[in-house]
């Protein structure tokens, strides 16, 4: 019921209220602040503790105001996303798709408004893009979220069903958009590369899906430029034909992300627990689980 109020407000008053979340998660629940401290100082070792502060308060309110953007989406039109999430190359999608006759694998990281990214873009291209998503711990969140992301003709999938779906029908046209900067899950096989200064584990399912494929992969930036107002930049990424033995396609990204990050660190996902698996605690149990695998199926008489 909360979720239909915040999406009737007018933005004036939607941003009133996002001042007042700011100061909740902020001052009073003190919402994951040790993990934004620790991230932006491993980020940035090279920032002052007080530069590092007015980083972390920044966003805070850009979350604030971003979460109830998000909610707001559910009344808002095909031409407010145009205005207010323009593209400002399309030119880089439509080439890279051969005028959208082949799909394409678009990239990007939480940062900006990652949501109004995706209707902005299906508003100015007048097409369907499916997002691959992770599904989020609350069921009325999760609903919530998938509705929002329906509600121009996109199908969202998750991460479980997405490479099947997209193998299945890789013979359709589709643009898939994938929110690629968080970490695997522990039973999923991962890449370990220098992200930010530490050693970070990223998915390879999209590296994966691009190679059985051959579908080319973009890059898409959302910056921001005001309160309810983002451009989004796409950037080349990966074309085939790719090697299949390397991990240059996760590497590209990685550091386009880095390089987002670094321009806009205010409005990046500091909250999130990114870093909270060790590679080499990961190694060990990976090895561990290999032996008693071997164990198991030679048993000694």
């Amino acid at each position: 019921m909360i979720y239909r109020l915040i999406s009737y407000l007018p933005f004036p008053l939607l941003y009133a209220l996002a001042w007042v979340v700011y100061l909740l998660l902020y001052h009073v629940f003190r919402y994951r602040r040790d993990v934004v401290k620790a991230n932006l100082a491993n980020a940035f070792p090279e920032k002052s503790a007080d530069e590092r502060k007015a980083i972390g308060r920044q966003f805070y309110r850009r979350l604030s105001q971003v979460a109830l953007e998000i909610v707001k989406a559910r009344r808002m039109r095909a031409e407010d996303f145009l205005r207010r999430a323009r593209i400002i190359n399309p030119e880089i999608l439509e080439q890279q798709s051969e005028g959208f006759t082949r799909s394409v694998i678009v990239l990007t990281i939480h940062q900006g408004n990652w949501e109004w990214m995706l209707h902005g873009a299906t508003s100015y291209f007048r097409i369907p893009i499916d997002p691959v998503y992770k599904p989020l711990h609350n069921k009325s969140v999760d609903k919530l979220i998938f509705s929002i992301r329906s509600q121009f003709g996109s199908r969202p999938l998750s991460m479980a069903e997405s490479t099947r779906d997209i193998l299945r029908r890789r013979r359709e046209f589709r643009i898939f958009v994938m929110v690629a900067d968080q970490s695997p899950i522990r039973s999923e096989r991962g890449y370990w590369t220098q992200f930010m200064n530490q050693e970070a584990n990223f998915y390879l399912g999209t590296e994966t899906i691009a190679k059985m494929t051959g579908f080319p992969v973009v890059f898409a930036q959302c910056h921001r430029r005001r309160s309810g107002h983002y451009e989004i930049e796409f950037r080349e990424l990966a074309s085939p034909p790719y090697d299949k033995e390397s991990h240059a396609i996760t590497d590209r990204y990685v550091a386009l992300a880095e390089a987002a990050i670094r321009h806009e660190p205010e409005s990046w996902l500091w909250s999130n627990r990114r870093w909270k698996r060790n590679r080499s605690e990961e190694e060990a149990r990976e090895q561990a689980a290999a032996a008693q695998t071997a164990s198991q199926s030679n048993p000694s008489d």
